[in-house]
């Protein structure tokens, strides 16, 4: 009877603690449904893209009758000359196995197009050299070198001369137009979002949901002081790890800051300011930090993806580049990188400091007006 007794109980506990979970709604979504739609969300955007697209610059230095030559018999579509993004040839490799490959041909000058290979907006230069056309990439880049091989085929079946497999090949290796140049960058402004969003909107949701900041409340406190307090802290430590990836950065792969060190130190600031009081915001009332876990998901995972940090937001539909540009994310990361391998100053920056500061201070005042203790 007492090993009977002792089952029962058992079962009484665990329904108790299943009946408290699905009791909260938030929970249930944030648990169960939110990660079923980002599953569906990233399915759809990364599995059902009928057609990669990638842009070559056609650079306009030289004599590039050659390669005009080539592409106009070899494209499938007429594109009518386009002012504003110098767009010029348009030729598509159908494969339905492998799907189709889209490329998109520039004609940029030589400042224009290392602008946008520094930007990730485009990974392989061409231009002419005699009668064939030479290939300008960054060897470690494995999309460059893609876009290379399935380009030598189109070229070689076209071109009078059958082109040398090694000699059409200028390795792009100086600062600013290697992957990791396009990599740090983003790493730094990563960092800040991560290091705030987890650092700080999840230590006042687990401190509230502790009971921790209930204890407090009961100390001569202001709410103002203990929120600056923490932001303090997290920003000494975000320099303190931004520091070291610079240091290290430096050291092992030779990165240098071509711009204005004040002018980053700004954005540094800035970007602080402004995911610090995004998760003010976020976690202003929030008390279960299941729900925690989900809000700092649902605004960090997004930006991860479409901000620009490990790959270029340009490779997402030219639709949607105005909007993935205004993240905060977005901005700090782009910021960075002009300031690391453009050798921009406070005039190419100061719009964004301005935009990332005031949107900090706002989310911190609306965070501030929501705060509750408990």
């Amino acid at each position: 009877m007492h090993s009977l007794y002792r089952y029962r109980q058992l079962w009484q506990l665990t329904l108790a603690h299943f009946r408290e979970i699905i009791r909260e709604p938030g929970v249930l979504f944030w648990g169960i449904l939110f990660p079923i739609l980002m599953s569906l969300g990233l399915g759809v955007a990364f599995t059902n893209k009928a057609d990669s697209i990638r842009k070559v610059a056609i650079t306009t230095s030289t004599d590039i009758s050659v390669i005009d030559s080539i592409l106009k018999s070899i494209v499938q579509q007429s594109v009518k000359p386009d002012k504003t993004s110098n767009l010029c040839y348009s030729l598509t490799l159908k494969n339905e196995k492998l799907g189709n490959s889209t490329f998109h041909f520039y004609k940029m000058d030589w400042n224009e197009a290392m602008l946008a290979l520094k930007r990730g907006k485009i990974n392989v230069i061409i231009n002419q050299k005699g009668n064939q056309p030479q290939f300008q990439f960054d060897p470690l880049n494995p999309d460059a070198q893609l876009t290379y091989l399935k380009l030598t085929k189109v070229f070689d079946k076209s071109s009078v001369a059958p082109i040398e497999e090694t000699k059409n090949i200028v390795p792009l290796t100086i600062t600013g137009t290697r992957y990791i140049d396009f990599l740090i960058p983003g790493l730094l402004a990563m960092g800040i979002m991560m290091s705030s969003m987890w650092g700080l909107s999840y230590g006042i949701i687990e401190k509230r949901s502790k009971k921790l900041l209930r204890r407090m409340i009961a100390t001569p406190m202001k709410k103002t002081n203990f929120l600056i307090s923490l932001m303090t802290v997290r920003i000494a430590m975000n320099l303190t790890e931004a520091l070291l990836l610079i240091l290290f950065a430096w050291l092992v792969f030779h990165i240098t800051i071509q711009g204005s060190i004040p002018a980053l130190i700004a954005v540094f600031f800035a970007g602080n300011i402004a995911f610090a009081g995004l998760s003010i915001a976020i976690s202003c009332r929030t008390a279960k930090t299941e729900i925690g876990n989900g809000l700092i998901n649902v605004v960090v995972m997004p930006m991860m993806l479409l901000s620009g940090v490990f790959f270029s937001y340009h490779n997402f539909p030219d639709k949607l580049i105005p909007l993935l540009q205004k993240l905060p994310l977005t901005m700090v990361a782009d910021c960075m990188r002009s300031i690391f391998i453009e050798g921009a100053g406070f005039a190419q920056v100061t719009i964004p400091i301005i935009v990332l500061t005031v949107g900090g201070i706002i989310t911190f005042a609306l965070g501030l007006k929501f705060f509750r203790w408990y």
